[in-house]
């Protein structure tokens, strides 16, 4: 048996394994990873133990006698947003579920933001990201994140209804400018729009800011529209998928709450 050195967490093991099961070689892997190619051999003959060390962590919150919520409750509101947004959940051939967030590279702050997420509502669980062209696919491995995501479904988003449990309201309620930050983060963005004026036969440039957030399902949108609603934020439908939030003192408090993306 060779000796395999330095302890990894579950996350590496299984990031490790991801990227083999992609048809990458061990050579390969090993060169990404830094992590040896007879460590990563091991981990293939012994990967049965390692979903099993994960789900048995901790419990899931929603499966008790008398179901709960995530200790967490403001991360889970900015998660939920995220997974609505760009995120997925998909079976692994073990039985468990992958939690994936698309991150694109040019936001670092938003994919930092979204493993921090992940990590407040399941502290216990490792949290790794999938390189791909242009964008990360942050990941956690756990049977139990459909139990938290319970708009997990077959098909896209926005082929089937999008509502939320009574639970989930509750949490979006007591944290919403969170809940918004997540739905902008990664379906919206801060931008300077302009305009021209004659006043007095000279034509002039103004320059304004302007929030936008595009989403094609309809239900997502109007979650998006009531929490803006509940927070005093004055928006309009500027067409048939996106919303935009334009008045000044609106812009002024969504400045206060969301900011631009870094």
């Amino acid at each position: 048996m060779p000796m395999l050195g330095r302890m990894y967490d579950i996350a590496t093991r299984q990031s490790a394994l991801d990227l083999v099961a992609q048809g990458h070689s061990l050579n390969s892997v090993s060169k990404q990873t830094g992590i040896s190619r007879a460590a990563i051999r091991a981990w293939q003959v012994r990967i049965e133990p390692l979903p099993r060390m994960l789900i048995d962590l901790a419990p899931c919150p929603r499966c008790r006698p008398e179901p709960g919520t995530p200790d967490d409750t403001a991360a889970y509101s900015y998660l939920l947003g995220l997974y609505l947004g760009d995120g997925c959940i998909s079976p692994h051939p073990r039985g468990s579920f992958y939690l994936r967030i698309a991150c694109a590279d040019a936001w670092p702050g938003l994919i930092e933001a979204c493993r921090a997420a992940i990590t407040a509502v399941r502290p216990e669980g490792g949290v790794y990201n999938l390189q791909k062209q242009g964008y990360a696919m942050v990941t956690s491995y756990w049977r139990h994140w459909p139990c938290l995501f319970p708009q997990h479904g077959a098909g896209r988003k926005h082929e089937r209804p999008i509502i939320l449990e009574p639970w989930q309201q509750e949490i979006v309620d007591a944290h919403t400018w969170e809940f918004v930050r997540g739905l902008i983060h990664p379906d919206g963005c801060r931008a300077t729009n302009w305009t021209t004026r004659t006043i007095g036969g000279e034509t002039r440039r103004y320059e304004y800011p302007r929030y936008w957030f595009s989403n094609v399902s309809g239900d997502i949108r109007r979650l998006f529209t009531d929490a803006l609603d509940r927070l005093g934020v004055e928006w309009k439908q500027a067409n048939a998928r996106n919303i935009s939030v334009a008045r000044r003192a609106s812009v002024a408090l969504m400045d206060a709450h969301i900011g631009s993306k870094h």
